[in-house]
C-alpha cells in the first residue's frame, strides 16, 4: 500500500501540475515555506525532507530560531516576507538571504546604509500595493518606476516584485497586474501566491510562492 504523500510532496505536486498547465518549468518556481510562528521542531522535518527556502515575518522571531537551524543545515535560505521597520534593517541584512518587503524610500535608505556597513548586498523584492489599500504596505503602482530607479541607483540587487492581493477578492487579476508591472520594468522575479491561491499565481508567472498553512497546518 502506497504511503500517503507528505504535505510538502503534495504542494510540490500541485506546483508541478500548475506549471504543466502553464507550460512552465517547475524548476523556475521557488517554494518559500512560511515558517513564521512555528518552532524549530516543526521546521526540521521539512529540512530533512529537502526543503531549503523558508519565510519569516519578524526579525526577532527569526533570530531565535535560525542561527541554530543553519548550523545543522548551512544551505538553508531564510527570506523576510513581512513588513520591515527601518530600525531593524541592520539585523535583517545580517540574518536574511532575501527581503520581500522593500516598499518605501526610508527603508531603502536604511537598507543601503546597513548593506554598506556589512559589506554585502541582499537581494530585495519591491512590495507593490496592487489593490491600493490604505491599510496595506507596498509601493503604489504609480510610484513604482521611480522607486525602482532609486533602488537601482543605490545598487540594491532587485529580485523582482512582490504582492499580497486584497482579501476575499479573486486574486488572478492582481497576479496578472504584478506580472505586467515586472515585465514593464525589466524584472524577472514575482513573489506572489500563498496557501489558498499559489497554483493560480504559478499559472500567472510567480517565481516564488509563499506557502505556510498547506505545509505546517493552521496556526493555533
Amino acid at each position: 500500500m502506497k504511503n500517503p504523500d507528505t504535505p510538502l510532496q503534495q504542494v510540490r505536486e500541485r506546483i508541478g501540475r500548475a506549471c504543466k498547465v502553464a507550460r512552465r518549468d517547475p524548476a523556475d518556481v521557488t517554494l518559500v515555506a512560511v515558517s513564521k510562528t512555528h518552532p524549530a521542531e516543526a521546521i526540521e522535518p521539512l529540512l530533512r525532507e529537502g526543503q531549503r527556502v523558508f519565510g519569516e515575518n519578524r526579525v526577532q522571531e527569526a533570530q531565535t530560531k535560525w542561527p541554530a537551524l543553519r548550523e545543522a543545515w548551512p544551505d538553508a535560505e531564510v527570506h523576510l516576507i513581512g513588513q520591515l521597520q527601518s530600525n531593524k534593517a541592520e539585523d535583517a541584512v545580517a540574518l536574511f538571504d532575501c527581503i520581500h518587503s522593500l516598499d518605501r524610500p526610508s527603508l531603502l535608505k536604511a537598507l543601503v546604509k546597513a548593506m554598506d556597513r556589512a559589506g554585502k548586498r541582499v537581494p530585495c523584492f519591491i512590495q507593490v500595493n496592487v489593490g491600493e489599500e490604505d491599510q496595506k504596505g507596498g509601493c503604489a503602482p504609480g510610484d513604482l518606476a521611480g522607486f525602482i530607479a532609486r533602488a537601482r541607483d543605490a545598487e540594491i540587487p532587485l529580485a523582482g516584485l512582490m504582492c499580497i492581493p486584497p482579501l476575499d477578492i479573486e486574486p488572478a487579476p492582481f497576479f496578472a497586474f504584478l506580472d505586467k508591472l515586472a515585465r514593464d520594468n525589466g524584472l524577472t522575479g514575482r513573489s506572489m501566491g500563498m496557501s489558498g491561491d499559489y497554483e493560480t499565481a504559478v499559472m500567472l508567472g510567480a517565481t516564488h510562492v509563499r506557502v505556510g498553512t498547506a505545509l505546517f497546518g493552521a496556526r493555533g
